[in-house]
């Protein structure tokens, strides 16, 4: 696949090609409309709504869109504008002439995309409905999964499948072998069944088998769909009359070694393969009360601030490959920060800040993801507090400058309330939790020093940081630890790092991502699928896949 030069994931409803998103009270409605020739990149038409990546960032603007501008919106029902199919899941012959990067990263992103559903759902009250109105495959019927309940229409042909194993030699990309077990309980004989049968389940055995919730035949089906979705809405707590905010377009300046946005930089040096990302603190005080909250709207700073980070993520991630390590570094008044916090602590129930609070900490959970070497440096002029120290315990490693001849000047960290649970990963730990394995003796020394600036030895002391260089051996350091990383194999860096970084309780999302990087990951290149006669090559030509039958 020629795969565009760069991809950019802002859009906006005057934009889209693939969704039509309507709203009646306390019900939105997606509608899957993909357009064949809409694709974002040439080789390959979206039949029988089939998906790319430029389908799934249309899906992410779209839940945003319903998240800030619409707080009316309790219930989230997903559906197909089109005759007898609703997704037919990924586009295969995207998928077959892609690289094996873009596949992954294909994934990962669409796999944050459905954690998404499941975070608003868990966190902001936002439920979701399936209403599977025709064929649902593979990836659609993973996007089905994502939602809080599935309703199958009973029309003798409608079915749900998972057909990558037996039709392309690939397992699902999204999380789907893993909901149908961890999530809708499928026993596992008859997952199995499931998962190697090409034209899926329907009816009575799909409801049977757990596979869905509920089936209607047509002439009821759009009754008992609505239906569904208001009772589902009576368990929300979504504000009926609030009044949402407008996310207006994203500004951002992009050089060739460089993206500027308003409060974040990202400097890129390729001839060391390090990408430099700094945050700048709020320059004005943050906004504290709710009117005044409401009125900064998307330029409300946390918002402002979560909405940039995440772009500045996703772009690297996907049009920077050769860059291997991120540096996190933070600038301005800690004071600031913390204001920050406070704003969001005090008005955490109210539905604009515990939005706000779920883009951060989605945002966040981005970068644990990614698969990049990410090491936080605390500095003269750093501001690592509260939120900002959320990017450090983010890192595999973290470097505080010590200044013991200029103590006044020492760069500090400060660990806020924000740190205890605002954040958690996908694991549901926090990242203070996952750092010390949950032990509370550890635990207890922090929070007895929350809101204290925290020189180096201090935060070494703790173990909130891994190293103190001094002034004297700092750059010296720095170098020499990033010299080293940049000549490891990046392979087995991002092995490495996915195991480490998730150390604590295993769940479905680490489930969903640990076998994507690990088994998703090394199918996707091997010969079976990706061969000249491997199965996803192969699909659509009327040939048949030749097979290495060694099992290993």
């Amino acid at each position: 696949m020629n795969a565009p030069q760069t991809v950019d994931y802002r859009t906006d409803p005057s934009r889209y090609k693939h969704w039509k998103l309507s709203f009646d009270g306390a019900i939105a409605t997606l509608s899957a409309d993909f357009d064949e020739n809409g694709g974002l990149a040439p080789g390959y038409k979206l039949k029988l709504n089939s998906y790319d990546l430029g389908v799934d960032i249309e899906l992410n603007d779209a839940l945003n869109r319903i998240r800030f501008e619409h707080p009316e919106v309790r219930t989230v029902i997903i559906t197909s504008a089109k005759d007898k199919v609703f997704c037919s899941g990924a586009n295969i012959y995207m998928l077959g002439t892609s690289s094996h990067g873009w596949k992954v990263n294909f994934c990962k992103f669409t796999n944050e995309t459905r954690n998404g559903l499941e975070d608003s759902s868990r966190y902001s009250g936002l439920k979701f409905l399936a209403a599977v109105n025709g064929a649902c495959a593979g990836g659609g019927y993973e996007l089905a999964l994502a939602c809080d309940e599935i309703i199958l229409v009973d029309d003798r042909s409608s079915a749900v499948s998972l057909p990558e194993v037996p039709l392309l030699g690939v397992l699902p990309g999204t999380g789907g072998l893993t909901r149908v077990t961890d999530k809708r309980h499928v026993r596992h004989d008859l997952a199995d069944i499931f998962c190697t049968t090409t034209e899926g389940v329907r009816g009575k055995k799909a409801k049977d088998w757990r596979l869905v919730d509920e089936i209607a035949k047509p002439a009821v089906f759009a009754q008992t769909v609505r239906q569904r979705a208001l009772e589902l809405a009576e368990k929300s707590d979504r504000p009926a009359a609030a009044k949402g905010v407008i996310l207006t377009p994203l500004a951002r300046t992009e050089g060739p070694d460089s993206l500027t946005y308003t409060n974040v930089r990202v400097e890129i040096d390729r001839a060391r393969r390090i990408a430099t990302f700094t945050v700048s603190a709020p320059t004005s005080p943050v906004q504290a009360d709710i009117s005044s909250i409401e009125a900064a709207g998307a330029g409300w700073y946390p918002l402002a601030l979560a909405r940039e980070l995440e772009d500045a993520i996703l772009c690297m991630r996907t049009n920077e490959l050769d860059i291997g390590t991120w540096l996190l570094r933070t600038e301005g008044d800690a004071a600031a920060v913390l204001a920050m916090d406070a704003a969001l602590t005090g008005h955490k129930d109210h539905w604009l800040v515990r939005e706000t609070i779920g883009y951060l900490r989605r945002t966040f959970s981005r970068l644990d993801v990614s698969s990049r070497s990410l090491f936080a440096l605390i500095d003269e002029g750093s501001c690592f507090a509260g939120t900002f120290f959320e990017l450090s315990l983010a890192c595999d490693r973290s470097y505080q400058l010590a200044l013991p001849d200029a103590a006044d000047k020492a760069p500090s960290i400060t660990v806020s309330d924000a740190n205890f649970g605002f954040y958690p990963m996908v694991t549901g730990q926090t990242r203070l939790g996952r750092r010390f394995y949950d032990e509370a003796s550890a635990l207890d020394a922090v929070r007895a020093r929350a809101g204290q600036p925290l020189d180096a030895d201090a935060a070494l002391s703790l173990g909130l940081i891994t190293a103190n260089p001094d002034d004297i051996d700092w750059a010296d350091e720095i170098r020499i630890a990033l010299e080293e990383r940049s000549a490891m194999s990046p392979d087995a860096l991002t092995g490495m790092e996915a195991n480490l970084r998730f150390n604590g309780p295993e769940n479905m999302f680490t489930r969903v991502f640990g076998r994507l990087t690990a088994w998703q990951n090394w199918i996707f290149q091997r010969p079976n699928a990706v061969g000249e006669k491997g199965a996803l090559k192969v699909f659509g030509k009327g040939d048949r896949a030749q097979f290495d039958w060694n099992r290993v």
